[in-house]
C-alpha cells in the first residue's frame, strides 16, 4: 500500500517523496506529526489528503529507517 500512495518524481518537489497526485511531501507530514499535529489537523489543512495517505507516509518513513545504515566511530 505504501508504494501505491507515495511517488518519487524528479519533476515534482525536486524528487522528494510526496503523496501521489499531490505536492505534499512525506517529510512535511512526518514533521507536522512530530510537532504534535493530529491526523484530523492534517486532513483539515490538506483537503486532498486521506487517512490512508498519512499511514503510507508513516510506513514510508519506517521503511526508510529500516534500511538505513549507521556507522559509529570509536571514541
Amino acid at each position: 500500500m505504501v508504494r501505491s500512495r507515495i511517488e518519487i518524481n524528479p519533476n515534482v518537489m525536486l524528487g522528494k517523496p510526496v503523496i501521489r497526485g499531490t505536492r505534499i511531501p512525506v517529510e512535511l507530514l512526518i514533521r507536522k506529526l512530530s510537532e504534535g499535529a493530529t491526523e484530523a489537523d492534517l486532513l483539515d489543512a490538506y483537503p486532498r489528503l486521506t487517512p490512508e495517505d498519512i499511514r503510507a507516509a508513516l510506513g514510508y518513513a519506517a521503511d526508510s529507517l529500516a534500511h538505513e545504515t549507521i556507522i559509529l566511530e570509536a571514541v
